[in-house]
């Protein structure tokens, strides 16, 4: 008998893990987690009774307002994995939903829980569902997993108003400059949700480079970073040739982990695409094992602490 949980009742995506899409640290990267995430919310549309809700002509469909993502267990080159989702709630035109994928042993690999909105395809407001979607969700109603709930992260806490000059004000740092791209975005012409996470994931480095050039790897080791939890609030929705700034900060320094937050920032307006909060780590890529800073490296980390919130 299996020690994991049963499979949640939504079947979505399934697949393996390409070696293109590793990152420095050997593991599927945070971009392509998030990738498979989006491929299994458009296997849940259809089983919410929302046929080909992501196709071009589509009426409806369904946006991501928000992401809570728990990283459980490193998926490395050739691994399989499998998504299965339930649904927590749905009130008037949102629901939360549990899209939770794991390894060919039932392992956890991450969890999603998502909040999405039911919007039209042509100002992408959002508006009632149909009875049909109601009862196909009451089908699907299941309570969170244990493995996918809130650790380190409050995602009850409504998200702070983020714009460059508040980030500027706060002390964050600009650390990636970026462009929308035409093959980046989706259907309906906005960039895809992998493409937010993917941004901050190749600007990273440029703040924390340093830090983890410093941690001590074992012999045939490198330092690598990895992100064990994340909140990801979806603002604003970037169009082919939109410019995207990465503002970033540190806001908390812990014994093994650091605790980041990111705007993703439009500079024509000044006005946020989305935000990010992270907590992240540094492993020894040889061992798989978390490396804890020096006390004079983790007291310098300290210094530039700075009071940036998602």
């Amino acid at each position: 008998m299996s020690a994991h949980p049963a499979p949640l009742p939504a079947p979505l995506y399934q697949g393996s893990v390409n070696t293109w899409e590793c990152d420095e640290g050997g593991h599927l990267n945070v971009r392509f987690h998030l990738e498979r995430a989006i491929v299994g919310l458009a296997h849940f549309a259809h089983h919410l009774a929302l046929p080909r809700a992501f196709t071009q002509a589509a009426g409806a469909t369904l946006a991501p307002v928000e992401a809570h993502i728990r990283f459980l267990k490193e998926a490395r080159p050739g691994a399989p994995l499998a998504m299965h989702g339930g649904v927590l709630a749905l009130d008037e035109a949102e629901a939360l939903l549990c899209l939770d994928m794991r390894h060919g042993d039932g392992a956890p690999s991450a969890c999603f829980t998502l909040r999405v909105a039911h919007v039209d395809t042509r100002q992408f407001a959002p508006f009632p569902w149909s009875v049909r979607t109601r009862a196909a969700a009451q089908a699907l109603m299941i309570e969170a997993p244990e493995h996918g709930k809130p650790r380190s992260i409050d995602i009850a806490r409504a998200p702070s108003h983020a714009s460059r000059e508040a980030a500027l004000a706060a002390g964050a740092v600009r650390i990636g400059g970026a462009l929308a791209s035409p093959d980046q975005c989706d259907a309906f012409g906005r960039l895809r949700a992998e493409h937010f996470i993917g941004r901050v994931s190749d600007s990273v480095p440029n703040l924390l480079a340093r830090w983890r050039g410093e941690a001590k790897a074992s012999e045939g080791g490198a330092a690598a970073g990895a992100v064990v939890e994340a909140r990801l609030v979806f603002r604003r929705w970037p169009r082919a040739g939109d410019l995207i700034e990465v503002f970033s900060g540190l806001s908390e320094v812990g014994e093994k982990t650091l605790r980041l937050t990111h705007w993703l920032i439009d500079p024509a307006s000044g006005k946020a695409w989305a935000s990010m909060e992270a907590v992240a780590l540094t492993f020894d890529t040889a061992t798989r094992k978390t490396l804890a800073p020096s006390p004079e490296v983790r007291a310098a980390m300290q210094a530039r602490v700075i009071p940036l919130r998602v």
